[in-house]
């Protein structure tokens, strides 16, 4: 298994949506690299301006991790914020309506996803017993997003996910009624660990973890916006 395939497994093996789980670590990663490096990068500052910053979730984001992360504090926030600040109340003032184009983040976070769906694809035969011993489910969304692209290049990969991934699926449904049972006042035991953490698996296989990107109508194709230090592609 080459690196990135060794990325993917552990991402697989860590539980959850392993797409979606890539994804919230990338967008940490490239906003602790904007606070920390590109806060008064001119090109990048441009970008921010087509959208008077980052779209709502980004933006919150932005600010949670820069608060929690003493290295960061507020004050580069506030100096990007103070420039899309400006430039709203400048294009006011002019009487323009300054226009909202897309999300800085959220195109880099589309051109990820769809890397890292491609990657696992191209991957997915030997991920495949990883997956099926992993605790791990993909999310609707990205497992239509694998299933789409592994049906044109490999079917029957294809229908060897479709039957672990399903079994996976009425496996969390049973814990999820047994959690359920365990409520009945006729019952004599409390719901396990693993009972009750089928709740957030739930809700994270039907509709991915809390990311911008799961708000998005999926993108067949990403866009050509680079993606500084993402190494996830075809192989060889």
């Amino acid at each position: 298994m080459d690196m990135i395939g060794i990325h993917l497994r552990d991402a697989i093996e860590k539980g959850g949506c392993p797409v979606c789980r890539l994804i919230e670590e990338f967008e940490e990663s490239e906003i602790g690299t904007i606070l920390y490096e590109h806060v008064n990068d001119p090109s990048l500052r441009e970008e921010f301006k087509k959208s008077l910053g980052l779209c709502p979730y980004h933006a919150w984001k932005l600010l949670s991790i820069a608060y929690s992360n003493p290295l960061y504090g507020g004050l580069g926030v506030a100096i990007i914020y103070e420039h899309m600040l400006r430039t709203y109340i400048e294009g006011t003032q002019r009487g323009e309506t300054p226009q909202e184009s897309e999300c800085y983040l959220c195109r880099l976070a589309q051109e990820k996803e769809s890397l890292t769906i491609d990657s696992l694809a191209d991957r997915m035969a030997e991920l495949l017993p990883v997956y099926e011993k992993s605790e791990g489910i993909f999310c609707k969304r990205h497992y239509e997003m694998l299933q789409e692209r592994l049906g044109k290049s490999s079917p029957e990969v294809s229908r060897e996910l479709e039957e672990i991934h399903m079994r996976k699926l009425n496996e969390l449904k049973k814990l999820l009624n047994d959690f359920i049972e365990k409520f009945d006042y006729r019952s004599q035991e409390s719901p396990s660990d693993e009972e009750a953490l089928a709740v957030r698996r739930s809700i994270e296989a039907l509709k991915g973890r809390p990311l911008a990107i799961n708000m998005l109508k999926p993108k067949k194709k990403a866009g050509r916006f680079p993606l500084r230090g993402v190494s996830f592609g075809r192989r060889d």
